[in-house]
This record gives structure tokens, C-alpha cells and sequence, in this order.
């Protein structure tokens, strides 16, 4: 039975990322897996720098890891490139991330492998029975027509239900406390980690059509007692 586990965002929560790695690791018993990360590994945490270095060092024989980009590395690409005003990233929790990399305005301590990492993740992972992202899909239109805009940013509205087509649509960006948030098409996993300490880790049967089978749950240190740099 193959699975797939589903990680929402962390914004910049390397403990909560590592003890979901512990976690999952054991639930596996030592068989294969994947595991899909739904975007926003920057941001409003203490320890954006570290998640990404810990993403992209992560090697193993058993898991098979796909990186989904969020918003949050959207803005911060964006902003690196100069296509963005800094002060929209800041307010958005930038600075935590610029401090991660210890500093408060320059950019230019950045990595540029990081910033490569960053443009080089995908949008979505399509398998025969759902569709991972970050935010959302337009159900009216194919998969292959999906703009961006939506994938990174779009919030689904108020009593949608639905999935698209047959598959069931895994996501986060949508924050709630009371996450998961299941309907028949599609479950939301953002449950404010990174403020909460509180992470939701979706399983799900990669030949079995629906939601997951199980959440998994990480906990540690609500924000204001997190780790901080």
C-alpha cells in the first residue's frame, strides 16, 4: 500500500518540519513513501532559512519528496528579483524570514541557490486520484489551463464542496484553527502552524480515491514561546 503524506505550510517552523519527518518516517514502518510539502516554508516563523536548507539537503533510500511552491515563496522570489516593492514582503512576514538570514533589509544575503530552489518548484502534483497544491483549483477549467494566480493565491469561497472532476484536491493557504477542513472533493490542512503549534499532516492511499485515511498531528511551542533567532 503506497501512501502519500501531505504537509501544510510551516512558515519558517523547522521543529515542527523535523518532528513531522520523525513522525512520518515511523508511521511508514520502513516502507517507501512520498511526501508532498503544500507551499510557505518562508515567512512569519523564526526559521525560514533552515526549513529550506533542511528541504532541499533532504535525501533518503524510502521517501520520495515533492516540494510545492506557496505564495510566500512567491513573494519573496519576486522580491529578490526586484520585481516587488520590499515593503509588501516585509509586511507579509518577510522580515522574520530576512532575519533568519541575519538581516533586517538586504537582500542580498540571500543564497542565490535558494532563490533557484524556489523558482524551480512546481505549482501541483497531479496523481490518479487528487490533485496536491497550494491554495486552489479552478474547478471549471482543466489542470493543464490553471493560471498561478489561482494555484498560489485563491482562497475557495464560503460552503465550496467540491473537488475538480473525480479527484479530490488537497491544499492550504487557507488558514484555520479547526484544520483539517474535509468535504467530499477537497481538504484543507493549513491549521496555523506556525502561530498554533499545531501541524496537520495528511495520509493519504495513492490507489484509493478521497480524502485521507488518517491525520497525523505535530505538536510544539505556540509563537510566542517558539524559538526564535
Amino acid at each position: 500500500m503506497a501512501l502519500t503524506y501531505a504537509i501544510p505550510d510551516l512558515h519558517g517552523r523547522l521543529d515542527l518540519l523535523e518532528g513531522a519527518l520523525d513522525l512520518i518516517t515511523r508511521h511508514s514502518s520502513g516502507q517507501k513513501f512520498k511526501i508532498v510539502t503544500l507551499g510557505d516554508y518562508v515567512d512569519r516563523g523564526p526559521e525560514s532559512r533552515q526549513v529550506i536548507e533542511r528541504l532541499m539537503g533532504l535525501k533518503s533510500s524510502t521517501l520520495d519528496l515533492l516540494c510545492l511552491k506557496g505564495n510566500h515563496e512567491a513573494m519573496m522570489w519576486t522580491t529578490s528579483r526586484n520585481l516587488a516593492e520590499l515593503s509588501w514582503w516585509l509586511e507579509n512576514g518577510g522580515d522574520k524570514t530576512l532575519a533568519s538570514y541575519g538581516a533586517v533589509d538586504d537582500l542580498k544575503v540571500i543564497p542565490s541557490a535558494h532563490l533557484n530552489w524556489i523558482a524551480d518548484l512546481p505549482l501541483m502534483y497531479v496523481d490518479h486520484q487528487r490533485v496536491f497544491v497550494h491554495a486552489a483549483v479552478d474547478p471549471r477549467i482543466p489542470l493543464s489551463k490553471q493560471n498561478e494566480q489561482t494555484l498560489l493565491w485563491r482562497r475557495y469561497p464560503r460552503g465550496f464542496a467540491g473537488g475538480h472532476g473525480r479527484r479530490h484536491v488537497v491544499h492550504g493557504h487557507h488558514a484555520d484553527q479547526k484544520a483539517p477542513l474535509v468535504t467530499q472533493g477537497k481538504t484543507n490542512l493549513d491549521g496555523m502552524a506556525w502561530i498554533t503549534g499545531r501541524l496537520v499532516i495528511g495520509v493519504f492511499v495513492d490507489d484509493q480515491s478521497g480524502g485521507a485515511v488518517e491525520f497525523l498531528e505535530v505538536f510544539g511551542p505556540p509563537a510566542a514561546l517558539a524559538k526564535s533567532d
